[in-house]
């Protein structure tokens, strides 16, 4: 008897990307191991073709090149982050890694509840968490706090610097607020 992995269609995160300036390659290389859909900002389409990665939708505003066989155009309104994440929710995707350069509340606050989101950028993993998130995690990993926070209660964690807080010793970390969720973030 043999085992084989099947991977069903949106069984893995899709892989949305608006920028990889700064952005290790080895990284985007582990995003890409499952074959996730992939969803980039027309201007990275060539950057990306030339790696030889498969593009299913590029973001675009107008004219562009000749793309591979069957990506598809994602006419862009607002911008080609939020258009790339209306459209996984349209078609009911149920978790995105994003590829960006930089992390901004306002730009996935509102989609936290529609979508599993988990945000890279050069330096950081980001991703949302409800109260009472709890993660294990080694002695002397740093945790952020990704904007200003209500009522919170940390255990496991001591702050370090403004919005940085530190585990003490190997082992579980709990968040606690009073907010419907909050944004973290971790080292690459």
């Amino acid at each position: 008897m043999s085992s084989h992995h099947i991977v069903r269609e949106k069984q893995e995160p899709a892989l949305l990307i608006t920028s990889l300036d700064g952005f290790d390659r080895e990284h985007l290389g582990q995003l890409l191991e499952w074959s996730p859909t992939v969803i980039a900002d027309g201007p990275l389409y060539e950057t990306l073709d030339s790696m030889g990665i498969k593009i299913d939708a590029v973001i675009t505003s107008g004219d562009t090149p000749d793309f591979q066989p069957s990506t598809r155009r994602i006419h862009t309104t607002a911008s080609p982050l939020e258009d790339g994440l209306k459209y996984l929710v349209g078609e009911q995707y149920p978790t995105v890694n994003v590829v960006t350069d930089t992390f901004s509340l306002k730009d996935f606050a509102l989609f936290a509840d529609l979508i599993g989101l988990v945000i890279f950028t050069p330096d950081k993993k980001i991703f949302p968490v409800r109260s009472g998130f709890s993660k294990w995690k080694q002695a002397g990993e740093q945790v952020y706090l990704m904007h200003d926070v209500r009522n919170l209660q940390a255990s496991g964690l001591r702050f370090t610097t403004g919005q940085v807080m530190e585990t003490g010793k190997d082992g579980f970390y709990m968040l606690v607020f009073d907010q419907p969720f909050i944004f973290v973030g971790e080292d690459l």
